[in-house]
């Protein structure tokens, strides 16, 4: 049973780690990542390592999806006034 579930969390992993690769949208990027962050917090979760998975709860689905939004937003703003 525990080998099911770990090869559950390693599929969803995989999958949404595809996901973040396959979009093109930086938006959607960032928010495909805070996913993926939450996937590999599942997967630790479940090879019984919680520290780690509270890392990445913080660091993975958080703080990294953040920085990359609002460094898009950053960039957007910059090229917007370049135009006016």
């Amino acid at each position: 049973m525990a080998d099911a579930v770990i090869v559950v969390a390693l599929l969803l992993v995989a999958a949404t780690a595809t996901a973040a690769v396959a979009v093109r949208d930086p938006v959607s990027q960032a928010l495909v990542l805070a996913v993926l962050g939450v996937a590999l917090a599942l997967l630790f979760t479940v090879l019984q390592a919680p520290d780690v998975a509270l890392s990445q709860l913080a660091v993975g689905s958080a703080l990294t999806p953040l920085l990359l939004l609002l460094s898009v937003r950053k960039v957007r703003r910059q090229r917007k006034g370049r135009t006016e």
